[in-house]
């Protein structure tokens, strides 16, 4: 039978990074080096998150779905055999690359996996902004051409932003994360990331990062003008506010806001996960508790037929269930 699952956090570093996540989450990054990613739930080849808690620890989620999927999945569907998403925490103190993850079909024909993904930010810094879709009016033509300029930053969108903001982000959709900014990535599981433009930057080797001109171009929606950032309203739910981030075949999130210290109970068993953003969230299945903190995130399998989320006054978090 399985059980609520945490896991041990696998650490990322990226020329872009910092250490954020060590002040804010009290995570134990490596010493010296840039961090940009903490990928928190992640069944990528080489990169499979092994479970930090219970009878099951050591093993690792590659592991559980190769041998428990149906308990673990429900009717949620696989990623061409592997779990359906990919769960990050980042933190980015420069800009990342403008970049573009392919489309389905797309994806199919390039070789690549498709990434439709959401962000929640959870520290901004002043002035702080997404890069994401197109300006108004920019055309295909338009955007080769400033590519070849050196210009390409010019044809983006640009999103200000704060903590509390989130944007939905569906492959294809050309986007750049700014600098500043730590938030909570909601993906597709996949790693396929086409870059068109990387600031004349070098990477971590002291050597210009590759970019994927004929990819990106090939992928890149050309109608997606000027989106805007999520704008739902927080509802009331009993003693709890609930606030509808996406909703999509591949997984819906939601942003609840505890009003007072009460538990939430769910009695319809599918996959799911809790992401704590403030406060203390207590995750039971009625033999298995595990306490969550900010910046700790909790896998309920579908097999759980009774989940309990024990919140203080003012905890936030999200929880994420996958499609099916």
């Amino acid at each position: 039978m399985l059980y609520p699952l945490t896991f041990h956090p696998l650490f990322k570093e990226r020329v872009w990074g910092g250490r954020n996540l060590e002040t804010l989450y009290r995570k134990s990054l490596p010493p010296g080096i840039p961090i940009g990613e903490s990928w928190e739930i992640s069944d990528r080849p080489g990169d499979e998150s092994v479970i930090a808690n219970g009878p099951l620890a050591g093993k690792n989620l590659r592991w559980l779905m190769e041998h428990h999927e149906r308990d673990l999945l429900g009717g949620a569907a696989s990623q061409n055999g592997r779990f359906p998403l990919l769960i990050k925490i980042l933190d980015a103190q420069d800009k990342l690359s403008l970049q573009v993850h392919p489309p389905p079909q797309k994806a199919a024909e390039l070789g690549g996996e498709p990434k439709t993904e959401m962000w929640y930010i959870v520290r901004a810094a002043p002035a702080a902004e997404l890069y994401v879709g197109l300006k108004r009016g920019v055309t295909r033509q338009d955007f080769e051409r400033k590519i070849q300029m050196g210009d390409a930053a010019g044809c983006f969108h640009r999103v200000p932003v704060k903590a509390g903001d989130a944007m939905f982000l569906p492959s294809g959709r050309v986007h750049a994360i700014g600098a500043g900014l730590v938030l909570f990535e909601i993906q597709q599981n996949s790693d396929t990331t086409y870059r068109v433009f990387d600031w004349n930057r070098v990477g971590l080797d002291g050597k210009p990062r590759e970019l994927h001109i004929a990819q990106s171009l090939a992928s890149i929606d050309f109608t997606d003008f000027e989106p805007s950032l999520v704008d739902t309203q927080f509802s009331t739910a009993g003693r709890f506010k609930i606030r509808p981030l996406a909703r999509h075949a591949l997984f819906k999130a939601d942003l609840f806001r505890a009003l007072s210290q009460e538990s939430l109970v769910f009695t319809q068993p599918r996959l799911r996960i809790v992401a704590v953003l403030e406060n203390r969230v207590r995750v039971t299945d009625g033999t298995t508790a595990v306490d969550l903190h900010p910046g700790q995130f909790c896998l309920v399998p579908a097999s759980v037929k009774k989940l309990e989320l024990g919140n203080k006054i003012g905890s936030r978090f999200l929880l994420v269930e996958t499609g099916g």
